[in-house]
């Protein structure tokens, strides 16, 4: 069985998407990635959620499929397809997917917080499984868990507001934390900017104008490490709002290790 290889792992945030800011309209998308092993091999997963001003849609490719019926793609209004099951070839080796999507609930995010099920079979193992509702899923699919965990190698999400921005992330691969940034950076005051995680105020930068750029490490609850960095030019000077970029990873510098865990690049674009 091979293993992922953290050496060969580069892990990059993409460039600025001037279609994503022109259409920036109650909209929203995550991009997650993950490494599970399907079919043999341990393969590159990328789930991606969008919301616009219409509905809400869902996005599946795996590594090494060459053919178009390897992606899964769900949107709201096809009320169908909330729940569904595909199969499709990976490499010659069948893979399933299973997923209910008619009662998820949403907060804000283009991603679901609770109440749904996405899940990848492969061998008869639940290789890959997103969402709360892991019972239901194991009785469909009629599968047993997996022998070797999927691991997750980034999020990236595209969140527009005024100066409140939100995320959820999983520092410890169990429970997901909730993770606000708010910002002041019009009017006579000064501006400010505050990160919050879990309802508590981990960063507070005064003067934003000379500290657009930097980084610190956090510690949440008795022992967890967070690198967070931000970079928010954009917000000060760019005259039309733009983005700020904020990077959160487990750990501290020290012992950082290339891809040796998650990575959370949340883009706030500022929008009037």
């Amino acid at each position: 069985m091979r293993s992922p290889s953290s050496s060969s792992l580069s892990i990059s945030p993409p460039l600025e998407n001037k279609s994503v800011q022109n259409n920036h309209n109650n909209n929203s998308s995550v991009t997650c990635m993950y490494r599970a092993f399907i079919a043999g091999f341990w393969r590159n997963v990328t789930v991606f959620w969008n919301k616009n001003l219409m509905n809400y849609s869902l996005s599946i490719s795996i590594e090494g499929c060459r053919d178009s019926t390897c992606r899964i793609d769900v949107k709201s209004w096809q009320f169908w397809a909330k729940k569904g099951y595909k199969t499709f070839e990976v490499d010659g080796k069948q893979v399933e997917a299973y997923w209910d999507l008619r009662s998820a609930k949403f907060s804000g995010s283009s991603q679901p917080l609770s109440d749904y099920y996405v899940a990848l079979i492969s061998d008869e193992e639940v290789v890959l499984l997103l969402g709360d509702k892991r019972k239901k899923a194991y009785k469909r699919s009629k599968s047993r868990p997996a022998l070797s965990d999927p691991i997750m190698l980034s999020k990236t999400e595209h969140a527009f507001g005024k100066r409140s921005f939100s995320t959820r992330a999983s520092f410890d691969n169990r429970r997901e934390q909730e993770i606000v940034v708010e910002s002041s950076v019009s009017g006579s005051k000064e501006p400010e900017m505050w990160i919050s995680i879990d309802g508590i105020v981990v960063i507070h930068v005064r003067n934003l104008q000379w500290k657009f750029r930097g980084n610190q490490t956090v510690v949440i609850g008795k022992q967890e490490a967070v690198q967070v960095y931000w970079d928010v030019h954009a917000w000060l000077f760019s005259g039309n709002g733009g983005y700020g970029l904020f990077l959160f990873k487990a750990g501290v510098a020290e012992e950082e290790e290339e891809g040796s865990d998650c990575r959370l690049f949340l883009y706030a674009w500022k929008i009037e």
